[in-house]
């Protein structure tokens, strides 16, 4: 007996067979329990998710000698009767295949149309599935507006499509659009286990999960996987197997890649690329599990559970502890850099050499941190300094190995080095707190804590009381403003201005400081030498000053605010 392949072999005969589509069986089903059988349909999506499957069926059902009737509640076609029979093999003069990339002249469609006013042969409907049908010209598309949105009683339209946008806008409007989507990987490697125990092939849960993750949604895809690694193992699939011939590398040695590039080790990387040089495979296809690798990373660096990731349960939970450790902002930022590359590692006639440069300027990244941790006094992530010893840099044997760039499995910072702000380097200076010791400190630091502190907690308010004398005596701080200006006293007399300036006056002179405002000086005398403010310097204003070291420069002049204060 000729061999069938299995794509063939299990492919859906009803609809209870169709996989992870259940919303669109649901309204199929339905439709036909109430007769409400819509004059064309259009199934979108991608390949090998059940479109032209769903189509077959449907013309079966709407035909079927058997039903819809009660003894059939779920609507599936009989698959016993002549007309189902026939429709299955495509021998049925009533239902019509048509492919569209080789029917796309307006001439052979104008014909189509023509033959389709009369009645069927044998069945209650004459339906016309029309595969591919993005690939019909304007003008077929053209000749076919009036019979779709008036068609016969006993004419049904069944459209299936890869590329929806392709399709006019006129076609879609005649139509009930069902999109199918990709199905989920657990689905698929649940369906591929069915399959396997069924054509007695063995194969761990492992192998499984990787096939799923291959086939990307496609269930016809994944099938065929399955067919050919079953082929290559007599019958027996092992995890080496599975890695080895779908070209890609064992997800544990990702995890050892995403660290190599956050440790800024590129001699582990470059190993790393030989051994996948010399192993054959395919540089397009690591490159591509490597960014489903980092869709996994950015869901758990939101706080995803680890057991909703279709990799091994240890996996998944080693992943999260690293990219918990960097961050959601590095993680984002790394897989938009790598998203950027993909097309050239796809179109170089040097793929490998792409993989490699891109896989090194990412390990150049610098870490980013929020710039509102670093006002607010955190410290942000250090960057590493990249890493040139040999003795760890080293991969293991690809693929199946598990590589790691240094000899913990859980990165450690060694040493400050820079870090970034937004996209802008600035030196890895640490923030001021207001943690220090105000007892050893004379008067004029005093002032300028308080200024500073001030600039940390509320900006606006801080450049106002810039402008003024401050003065400290004792346990009290005096603020007097240098001019007749009512910004700083309308500023300070608010309620939640108040407060701050309360709160941080007792923190830098004791709990039982307390601090006033008087009335201006008539004339703009000089202030102490300790604390006069330059048109330099601008000390205190912690975030001129941050936007100095980033961009470079000096202050060249100083003003008021002339904008509403807080």
């Amino acid at each position: 007996m000729t061999y069938q392949v299995l794509a063939r072999k299990w492919r859906p005969s009803d609809f209870a067979g169709i996989v992870g589509q259940d919303p669109i069986i649901t309204a199929l089903r339905n439709g036909l329990k109430e007769n409400r059988v819509a004059q064309a349909y259009l199934f979108s999506g991608i390949r090998g998710v059940g479109k032209t499957t769903a189509a077959r069926v449907l013309a079966k059902a709407l035909n079927c000698e058997n039903g819809p009737t009660p003894d059939h509640p779920a609507q599936d076609p009989c698959n016993e009767c002549p007309s189902c029979r026939e429709i299955a093999s495509s021998k049925d003069l009533d239902v019509l295949e048509i492919d569209a990339a080789t029917y796309s002249k307006v001439e052979q469609v104008r014909e189509l149309t023509e033959s389709l006013r009369y009645g069927p042969a044998r069945n209650r409907y004459k339906v016309v599935v029309l595969d591919e049908v993005h690939r019909l010209s304007k003008q077929a598309f053209d000749a076919l507006l009036k019979i779709v949105e008036e068609p016969p009683k006993h004419l049904v339209f069944i459209f299936a499509t890869t590329e929806s946008d392709a399709v006019p806008a006129t076609i879609h409007s005649r139509c009930q659009e069902f999109q199918f989507r990709r199905v989920p990987s657990p689905v698929l490697s649940k369906h591929l286990k069915t399959i396997s125990e069924v054509e007695q092939i063995t194969i761990s849960d492992a192998a499984l999960r990787f096939i799923a993750r291959a086939g990307d949604g496609s269930v016809r895809d994944s099938v065929a996987l399955l067919d050919q690694l079953a082929t290559f193992g007599n019958g027996t699939i092992s995890d080496q197997d599975a890695t080895n011939l779908l070209g890609g590398l064992d997800t544990e040695m990702y995890l050892g890649l995403l660290e190599a590039i956050f440790e800024r080790n590129p001699s582990w990387i470059s190993n790393l690329v030989k051994e996948i040089e010399a192993t054959g495979t395919d540089p397009h296809n690591v490159y591509s599990q490597f960014l489903l690798y980092l869709r996994d990373a950015i869901l758990l660096s939101l706080g995803g559970d680890p057991t909703t990731i279709d990799l091994p349960l240890e996996q998944a939970e080693d992943l999260a502890k690293l990219v918990q450790n960097y961050g959601y902002e590095n993680i984002l930022r790394l897989s938009h850099h790598l998203l950027a590359s993909e097309s050239n590692v796809r179109r170089s006639e040097f793929g490998m050499l792409a993989l490699k440069l891109s896989w090194l300027r990412a390990a150049e990244l610098q870490k980013l941190t929020q710039i509102e941790d670093i006002l607010g006094g955190h410290q942000p992530i250090p960057t590493p300094t990249p890493n040139t010893e040999t003795n760890h840099s080293k991969p293991a044997a690809v693929p199946g190995a598990t590589p790691k760039p240094n000899s913990t499995s859980t990165p450690k910072t060694k040493q400050k080095d820079t870090y970034s702000t937004s996209y802008n380097e600035i030196p890895n200076e640490t923030p001021r707190t207001t943690n220090r010791d105000n007892s050893t400190l004379d008067n004029n630091a005093r002032v300028s804590n308080f200024l500073e502190q001030l600039g940390l907690r509320r900006q606006p308010l801080a450049a106002l009381v810039e402008t003024a004398q401050i003065t400290i005596d004792e346990s009290s701080l005096v603020i007097q403003p240098l001019s007749k200006d009512s910004l700083l006293p309308n500023a300070l007399q608010r309620k939640n201005n108040a407060s701050l300036v309360d709160e941080l006056v007792r923190d830098i002179l004791g709990p039982d400081a307390s601090w006033s405002l008087i009335a201006p000086r008539t004339s703009r005398a000089p202030k102490e030498p300790t604390v006069q403010k330059t048109q330099k310097t601008a000390p205190g204003n912690t975030t001129v000053q941050a936007v100095i070291e980033v961009f470079g420069g000096q202050i060249q002049n100083v003003q008021k605010p002339e904008v509403e204060p807080p």
